[in-house]
């Protein structure tokens, strides 16, 4: 029973960590990176709760469906400019 509290109390940190980096992280990347880390967490949160169902909805959707479309967004639309050449 403790290692299960421990194993939760530890997922829900890297869940609540990566949900932050999405929001607060400035490169499109990172961010894309964290999400990815968060819905990977989410998914381990099923899996703990004997929910297999969602819990492979969520890999296969989310993680290989969703994420993989903002990567590819991000990928296509990254500029590797200067701030300062791109709106001059």
């Amino acid at each position: 029973m403790v290692l299960e509290t421990i194993t939760f109390a530890l997922f829900a940190a890297v869940t609540v960590g990566c949900a932050l980096g999405v929001v607060l992280v400035k490169d499109p990347w990172h961010s894309a990176l964290a999400l990815g880390g968060a819905l990977s967490s989410l998914a381990v949160h099923y899996v703990m709760l004997d929910a297999g169902f969602p819990a492979a909805m969520q890999v296969l959707v989310y993680i290989g469906g969703v994420l993989v479309l903002i990567t590819f967004a991000v990928m296509l639309t990254r500029t590797d400019k200067p701030k300062s050449e791109v709106y001059s």
